[in-house]
């Protein structure tokens, strides 16, 4: 029988469902009046989740409670959460209000790919799952050494190997008397799809954007382009204009690239502020509007990867360049181009990245039977 939802104020109440094997969100308008609402799996139960936060960005870790995630590879896995109704529920139930919010990003462990890795991870967040998340990359080093699933001393550098849907990357975590200083990770081999790819806009702007891939496709241009500053006061127009340019590009011929399908798409949208430039160094500021309008507060670590990828091919930045990454909320990203494997303008970069993570909590999330919102709910 469907549950009875009450209103009491006039909003959006959008509604994330499983059909078949296929995702409908429905929006609905409601004044104050009853509606109906038919939960995804009215059952109870209980998971427990470890939360940290990554220069700003939230990471919420789960590691046990899952159904089984059926797949040989990570990628594999992640075609199959896509389409489970029970680990569907678990999503919600995780990323949603009131026990999530409209940027809230998380990850399920698995088993790796093969037994070079330690574990592999879904990255998941309030649309699905993406294929990369370095900022969540960084939060499993720290999660794993802190947790003891890879060994560490107090005074250490410890190297963490993780699959992830767009393959294997590697985080070191340094620790000092027994805390972490810094956590680098060695992402995916990394390159650029396009450059000076021109775009209209719905109010008859022409803007030139890059795309360049970091384990995702990201679409890349200055703010100043728009009359714009990655500041917080302008986030509103950002995320209006990250959306726009995200499904505006998604299914251009540029952003269908990748050798595998998987990984086709435009996954985010990346404004920046040039601050500084030397020889030695690019200070940028940056904000990722991401999936369908959500915000990373880091200066994103997939997106950072797509960066020094697209510098690298413009002949800004060489082995030798430091990016100083700026979030929207000041937070910092350090990037350089690995020497190993050589950078390449035919294959791209391998990109390293630094930042660090810190717990926030240990959580048992609780679902009862009689929970009126048993999948959540999202006001943006």
């Amino acid at each position: 029988m469907p549950r009875r939802l009450i209103l009491l104020s006039s909003f959006e109440f959008m509604e994330e469902r499983l059909l078949g094997q296929r995702i409908v969100v429905s929006a609905l308008n409601f004044g104050s009046q009853t509606a109906s609402y038919t939960p995804l799996m009215p059952v109870s139960f209980s998971i427990s989740a470890s939360d940290y936060h990554t220069e700003g960005e939230p990471f919420r870790i789960v590691s046990s409670g899952l159904p089984d995630l059926k797949g040989e590879t990570v990628l594999d896995k992640r075609s199959f959460a896509q389409t489970s109704l029970e680990l569907e529920q678990i999503r919600q139930l995780l990323v949603n209000e009131p026990r999530g919010h409209a940027d809230m990003y998380g990850g399920f462990i698995t088993e790796p790919n093969d037994s070079g890795a330690d574990f592999g991870v879904l990255f998941w967040h309030g649309d699905g799952y993406s294929t990369a998340c370095g900022h969540g990359t960084i939060a499993l080093g720290a999660w794993a050494v802190e947790s003891g699933l890879v060994a560490s001393s107090d005074d250490s550098t410890t190297p963490v190997t993780i699959d992830v849907p767009s393959g294997r990357v590697r985080a070191v975590v340094t620790k000092s008397g027994g805390q972490i200083t810094r956590i680098t990770f060695q992402n995916v081999l990394s390159h650029t799809v396009a450059t000076a790819v021109n775009l209209t806009l719905d109010d008859g702007r022409e803007v030139k954007v890059d795309i360049a891939y970091g384990g995702a496709n990201y679409a890349i241009l200055e703010a100043s382009q728009l009359g714009l500053s990655v500041e917080p006061e302008h986030l509103d127009e950002l995320i209006r204009l990250g959306r726009e340019i995200k499904w505006a590009l998604n299914n251009s011929a540029e952003a269908q690239s990748q050798g595998d399908s998987r990984l086709n798409g435009i996954y985010g949208t990346i404004f920046f502020d040039r601050l500084q430039a030397t020889e030695s160094t690019i200070h940028d500021r940056n904000v990722t509007i991401y999936a369908d309008g959500r915000v990373d507060r880091s200066p994103c670590g997939s997106g950072t990867a797509a960066r020094i990828a697209q510098l690298h091919h413009l002949g800004q930045m060489g082995p030798d360049t430091l990016l100083m990454h700026d979030s929207i909320v000041v937070t910092r990203f350090e990037g350089r181009i690995a020497t190993s494997p050589a950078p390449s303008a035919e294959h791209g970069v391998v990109p390293e990245i630094s930042g660090n993570s810190w717990l926030m909590a240990e959580s048992s999330f609780i679902l009862s039977d009689s929970d009126p919102l048993p999948s959540g709910f999202s006001l943006r």
